[in-house]
């Protein structure tokens, strides 16, 4: 399992190659919110997102042989790209099973980085797990779960661990702190590290409306399922159910969660474009929407903005809310 341990590991493995993404401001965005908004840009990640952290803690922990036979992910999108941009920096082989309706600009970046992509039909019903367990038995390569991996919760968990250093920095020593969630690595891993080093900080798992989850389980005290995969805008944190690993940390942990609409996660989109001066995804603008919401308190809020990998078609979607 999991532990702040695991967390401050992955934070010395990444150290020499993650960016330590900066925590920013805007009194528009504290003007429309009605309190003080603090954004965690991890866009600007390598490959554009969070994941980046989860792929490496988990291949550089991986035993030198499991690393040379090579490794297998399933991925929208975001986890494809950071284990496919981990794998070619440290010379693994890697394939990764993508939905054929992932965004174009996913779908294209994770074959740049070297990877072997194999798509499945996410609508029609097919199984990515089926078809991983395939693969990995007849190569002989290691699984790395997008969230359900105590690696990758641990390398996501370095989030945490520097918004916990850059809060204090900035002053801010109680507030929420909304984490866009899918299955709950980042989020799990996030509520870890603010257990340890910012008690203060209450980690909030955020989704879309109609796919929440985590919020459901969260309060009724078991893991739920989505009734459809599909159907938001928001495909990065579009997932079937919680994590069985992630799940029992977020119910110790995490806050109540939040759902928004897809119009909202591109209003956020637009206003981080204009006044914070980065793109997001929709679904890594999630919890910027959930913290842009007016009504929702005076504290501090802090939202991370965990993913950058829009279609330009998206991006002048986003902007045409304005």
């Amino acid at each position: 399992m999991t532990d702040i341990a695991a967390i401050r590991a992955a934070a010395a493995r990444l150290a020499p190659v993650a960016v330590r993404t900066p925590l920013l401001e805007s009194p528009f965005l504290d003007e429309i919110a009605g309190r003080r908004v603090l954004v965690k840009a991890e866009c600007l990640q390598r490959t554009g997102s969070f994941k980046f952290r989860g792929a490496w803690s988990a291949l550089t922990a991986l035993p030198d042989d499991a690393r040379a036979r090579g490794v297998l992910a399933y991925s929208s999108g975001n986890h494809a790209q950071g284990i496919a941009c981990a794998a070619q920096m440290l010379g693994v082989p890697a394939v990764i099973v993508m939905p054929s309706d992932a965004p174009a600009l996913k779908l294209a970046n994770t074959a740049f980085y070297g990877a072997e992509v194999v798509t499945y039909d996410r609508p029609g019903g097919e199984s990515r797990e089926a078809i991983g367990e395939a693969l990995c038995a007849a190569r002989g390569l290691t699984l790395v779960r997008p969230y359900d991996e105590p690696m990758v919760i641990a390398g996501q968990g370095t989030v945490g661990l520097e918004l916990a250093a850059q809060a204090r920095e900035a002053g801010v020593t109680g507030a929420d702190v909304f984490v866009c969630c899918g299955g709950g690595g980042l989020s799990a891993g996030v509520a870890l590290a603010l257990e340890a080093e910012a008690p203060g900080l209450r980690m909030r798992p955020v989704e879309p409306e109609g796919f929440d989850d985590m919020a459901r389980s969260l309060d009724g005290g078991a893991r739920v399922a989505n009734p459809a995969l599909s159907g938001s805008i928001c495909d990065a944190i579009l997932t079937p159910s919680p994590g069985e690993i992630t799940f029992p940390i977020l119910q110790r942990l995490a806050g109540p969660g939040v759902a928004v609409s897809d119009d909202e996660a591109l209003r956020a989109m637009a206003l981080a474009m204009l006044r914070l001066k980065i793109t997001p995804e929709p679904g890594g603008a999630a919890a910027l929407a959930a913290a842009l919401r007016p009504g929702m308190g005076e504290s501090p809020v802090i939202a991370v903005v965990t993913g950058g990998n829009a279609d330009p078609a998206m991006l002048i979607r986003a902007l045409e809310t304005l």
